[in-house]
């Protein structure tokens, strides 16, 4: 099996798993900074979603890690299947919390006639900003995923 950008045990498969696990990070202290975001479930659902991104990407960079360090291959199909499968689960959680948090964000500001909650509203569109950052990383790392699975 070809060995290129973004498979497990390389550089740049370590550096999306970072990346991931930063933007969901940033995107869960976002939201949790602001005063009322547990009285909306999209934002609930956001924080529940990106802490599951954090779990997943967080433990596949400690895999890369290890692999880099001990110059081992993760090439094994059972675990780039298992990779795949987490991949798009997470990657569909993750798009599912960040579309519905966007919309209940789009609600505040432009149909509502603007955000009365003045900085807590930046929060959410950060948070929300961030979330969608993570989706697009890890929406990379499942195409990845499934493109070696297919191929091997």
């Amino acid at each position: 099996m070809k060995s290129f950008a973004g498979a497990p045990g390389t550089r740049t498969g370590l550096t999306l798993r970072l990346a991931q696990c930063l933007f969901s990070v940033g995107s869960i202290a976002s939201m949790a900074t602001t005063k009322t975001f547990f009285s909306f479930t999209a934002f609930c659902y956001l924080i529940a979603s990106m802490g599951l991104q954090v779990i997943w990407s967080f433990g596949l960079a400690v895999m890369d890690v290890y692999a880099l360090s001990k110059k081992k291959v993760l090439h094994n199909s059972i675990l780039l299947s298992l990779f795949a499968v987490g991949d798009w689960v997470t990657a569909t959680l993750s798009l599912a919390a960040a579309a519905s948090s966007a919309g209940i964000t789009v609600l505040y500001f432009d149909d509502l006639g603007g955000c009365s909650l003045g900085e807590e509203c930046t929060k959410y569109q950060m948070a929300v900003a961030l979330a969608f950052l993570s989706w697009i990383t890890i929406a990379i790392s499942s195409l990845i995923m499934f493109w070696l699975v297919a191929a091997g």
